[in-house]
């Protein structure tokens, strides 16, 4: 039941954040990459010890489906985030599986990568345009939210796992 909540967060949280992008433009993103793009680097690490990873793989691309299908007009955003999140979660991924240690220091760890890839090409594709300002604020503010989302995240986790046995 857990992992169908987590899915159902992630895919909530993307399309919102792609959304809200698309009607705001750049200047929401640095709040969107606190708090939906921070849970999201959090929430993929902890889907990616539970998912395959094609399954990760369609997730992202149905966040991109059904950000398209909410709004034709957020098409480019969508196309933006899709190809970000890929380079970012595979990116995430690699480095989230070699890191050793707790959990929460393998997603930090992972997060930093994560958000480095997704800040630089999410703006430039969405945008068409390199960024700079907003690429450094976008990954300041995905570092800080991913470390805040993983701290919540494990605690209740663990919380749960706790209760669990």
């Amino acid at each position: 039941m857990t992992l169908y909540i987590a899915i159902i967060v992630y895919l909530t949280a993307m399309t919102i954040a792609n959304l809200t992008v698309a009607a705001f433009g750049p200047v929401v993103t640095p709040i969107n990459a606190f708090v939906l793009i921070g849970l999201d680097l959090a929430l993929r690490d902890w889907l990616h010890v539970r998912l395959k990873v094609w399954q990760m793989g369609l997730l992202i691309g149905v966040t991109g489906l059904i950000t398209y299908l909410l709004n034709p007009a957020a098409g480019q955003i969508a196309i933006a985030s899709a190809v970000a999140f890929t380079c970012a979660a595979t990116a995430d991924w690699l480095t989230f599986a070699r890191l050793r240690g707790t959990w929460l220091f393998r997603a930090n760890g992972s997060n930093v990568v994560g958000a480095a890839v997704d800040s630089v090409i999410f703006p430039t594709l969405a945008f068409g345009v390199l960024m700079p300002q907003i690429v450094l604020m976008q990954f300041v503010a995905k570092v800080a939210g991913g470390a805040v989302w993983s701290w919540l995240l494990g605690r209740f986790f663990d919380g749960q796992q706790q209760q669990q046995r």
